[in-house]
């Protein structure tokens, strides 16, 4: 049982208190979550290093980069050497920076601390769209729709949004609560239904929260929604923990229902950006170190990829999908390739 896709027309995020203006979202299925837009880019994916006179060539035309956070601008609590000084040298040039997260467990307002803790300079909240603001700005947009919306997610009722079941951390419930939604077990009243069960990182995820979601979700109205599909995060001493697509995965096969997922690869995220920033597809770079969400988040935008090699994909791992027969695999291939982002830094002007 597969996770469909978010996408369609992005809600616009306006600040914390009414942070979104309502607009048609459709769901589409993974088949088709690489549109005709970034055909153009996944064409052209080679893999290939970018380093001296191709710098200036990809990065000169440029008016923006998308980064992701973890395992390209840090790792755990370091940040990865000459990565503060690449956002200074961009804002220098003129190019904006702007970050995409499927890190679901802090707010917006806790990336933003931790940017300037680990010396990243003049990155606002503005500026970071992580998949747990993005999860709370879809379901504002889907409860508050008047008819909700189909699909095997379920449909919003349209009447004052009704509770969501949150299963995760205190950054997610933050955001689904300053987007003007309600949280089961703060204060509802008895027999108001609950029209959304919201999957992210919940290291406290229990069969109990298993057993009341899959109750929720028994009345075909209740959404069913995941922050990201990640499986699982690298920890600093080499192992793996799970991630929200695990738990996810497990909420789909007790209540036999399929999510409806926001965070990368699928769209969603990009089109909040773009009603928020205007940016351009064909001048903004996509630079991540996993290749089944960052990269392919790129292609489905239509953004020209690089792959950085401090996180978790390596580059056999690319050079395999390109070598495969596999359209799905070939856009799983970036454009370029660099060991570290501070590879970057000689593309830009002083």
């Amino acid at each position: 049982m597969g996770m469909d896709i978010v996408g369609g027309a992005a809600a616009s995020p306006a600040g914390r208190g009414g942070r979104s203006r309502s607009s048609s979202s459709s769901t589409r299925s993974s088949s088709s979550s690489s549109s005709s837009s970034s055909s153009s880019s996944s064409s052209m994916a080679s893999c290939r290093r970018l380093s001296g006179a191709g710098l200036r060539e990809v990065l000169g035309p440029a008016q923006g980069l998308l980064f992701d956070c973890d395992g390209v601008l840090w790792a755990g609590e370091r940040a990865v050497p000459g990565a503060p000084e690449l956002l200074e040298r961009l804002q220098r040039s003129g190019k904006a920076a702007l970050f995409v997260s499927n890190n679901s467990r802090r707010s917006v307002a806790e990336l933003e601390l931790r940017f300037s803790r680990l010396g990243f300079r003049g990155v606002r909240a503005e500026h970071v769209f992580s998949s747990a603001l993005c999860s709370a700005l879809f379901l504002r947009q889907r409860l508050g729709a008047a008819g909700g919306g189909g699909g095997d997610g379920g449909d919003g009722d349209g009447g004052g949004g009704g509770l969501v079941f949150v299963l995760g951390g205190e950054g997610l419930r933050g955001e689904v609560r300053a987007a003007g939604l309600r949280l089961v077990g703060e204060g509802e009243a008895g027999g108001e239904a609950v029209r959304a069960v919201l999957v992210g990182y919940d290291e406290g995820f229990t069969f109990g929260k298993l057993a009341q979601a899959c109750g929720y979700l028994r009345d075909p109205r209740c959404l069913l929604v995941a922050t990201d599909p990640d499986p699982w995060h690298p920890l600093s001493d080499g192992r793996r923990t799970p991630g929200t697509g695990s738990l996810t995965a497990a909420v789909e096969t007790a209540s036999g229902r399929k999510a409806l997922v926001v965070g990368k690869p699928n769209t969603y995220m990009f089109e909040c950006i773009v009603e928020r920033f205007g940016v351009d597809p064909a001048r903004t770079l996509m630079v991540g170190d996993r290749l089944e969400t960052d990269i392919l988040f790129g292609k489905n935008c239509g953004l020209a990829t690089i792959l950085t090699l401090t996180g978790v994909s390596r580059l056999e791992e690319a050079q395999a999908y390109m070598a495969s027969d596999s359209a799905a695999a070939k856009d799983m291939v970036p454009n370029y390739y660099v060991d570290s982002i501070a590879d970057l830094i000689p593309g830009l002007d002083e």
